[in-house]
């Protein structure tokens, strides 16, 4: 239990709001019913920083020595990079689990690389995407074996790239990729509910909150006039609407019709720009969804969509200023309105995320 919860009981009980009596048996019974204390954070940060350092050795090692192998002395080895780690990963599932996880990780990461190099040893021919797709492959059957959260993460980025990257090869026309990242990003935001969330659940909700933004920008940036006049596009459009839509009926249930409406609210930032050159309803359009995320998070007690809707917002004014207003004005006016825009609307933001943070924490009181 606590320090911070134990001080609020003492308080409780000097205001005369609860009795010694009643103090004593709640500390009594939590006393008794203690769960067991997770890693604390240094060990998650030892256990993050230990898993990078040894995987950027091995691959500073085989870079250095690449050049005097074989063929089959290159592929052993990638092979070996794999067996090694995920070997490592189940002889310390039953006395470490936080290690087993991080090892089984670094060897389906791995996987990718002994995937691109057997390629490049044995000539493949060059169609990356089909990689992508054999290192998501990897990943879905390491979470369907291993039930872990970051083989479910690494699932969840690359089976959308694998997506994205065969459109690429086809088309110079981004825009539904776009689109789709965009809405993905939306349910994977949708998949936070509450503090007792799965660690699956919050990797989804940090990979979509990272997203979100740059996946807006580029929805914004592509004009939809160049909308090319083929087949596949249809499939490409059904894939970007219907997925992120199907997986967040998947996760929040009757709650997906909120992703739905943000969902539409992509597919009208890509139609406000129609090649006209005119970006004030981008703009708006952008500054509207800001504000309609920050609600969502109100609405859900979540502070996390409230901080991405106020930055969203800030976002939108400084790229509008940037780019519409600052070429107007001389160099010292706009130097002038810019630091005002820092300062005043900085403090302005601020002061609302505040106010939308405390509204939530007094309705879960």
């Amino acid at each position: 239990m606590s320090n911070t919860w134990e001080s609020h009981l003492d308080r409780w009980t000097a205001a005369g709001v609860i009795d010694v009596g009643v103090r004593e048996r709640i500390r009594a019974w939590e006393a008794e019913h203690a769960e067991p204390q997770g890693l604390r954070w240094p060990v998650l940060i030892a256990l993050a920083f230990g898993v990078i350092l040894l995987g950027a050795g091995v691959l500073l090692f085989v870079s250095a020595h690449w050049d005097q192998m074989s063929a089959a002395q290159r592929i052993s080895l990638v092979v070996a990079m794999v067996a090694v780690f995920h070997a490592g990963g189940a002889v310390s599932a039953g006395r470490f689990e936080s290690l087993s996880i991080a090892l089984h990780t670094v060897g389906t990461v791995a996987l990718g690389g002994a995937i691109a190099l057997a390629g490049q040893i044995f000539n493949l021919s060059e169609h990356w995407p089909s990689a992508v797709l054999l290192w998501a492959l990897g990943a879905a059957i390491g979470w369907a074996l291993l039930r872990h959260w970051t083989q479910a993460a690494l699932t969840a980025i690359l089976f959308p790239y694998w997506l994205a990257g065969e459109w690429s090869t086809r088309t110079s026309y981004m825009l539904p990729v776009s689109v789709g990242l965009c809405a993905l990003s939306f349910a994977y935001l949708s998949a936070r509910r509450g503090p007792d969330d799965s660690a699956l659940r919050k990797a989804l909700g940090w990979i979509g909150g990272i997203a979100l933004l740059p996946a807006a920008i580029a929805v914004g940036a592509e004009s939809w006039r160049s909308t090319p006049a083929w087949q596949p596009q249809a499939i490409a459009w059904a894939i970007a609407i219907l997925g992120p839509l199907g997986l967040a009926v998947t996760l929040c249930g009757r709650q997906a019709i909120w992703t739905g409406i943000a969902i539409v609210w992509t597919l009208l930032l890509a139609a406000a720009n129609m090649g006209h050159g005119d970006h004030l309803p981008i703009y708006l359009w952008c500054a509207i969804g800001s504000v309609g995320l920050a609600l969502w998070g109100t609405r859900d007690s979540r502070p996390e969509r409230i901080n991405l809707g106020i930055l969203g917002f800030a976002v939108t004014v400084l790229l509008f200023y940037f780019s519409d207003v600052m070429d107007k004005l001389d160099r010292a006016t706009g130097l002038i309105v810019v630091g005002l825009l820092f300062l005043g609307g900085g403090w302005l933001l601020e002061r609302t995320r505040r106010r939308l943070i405390a509204h939530i924490q007094q309705e879960a009181i």
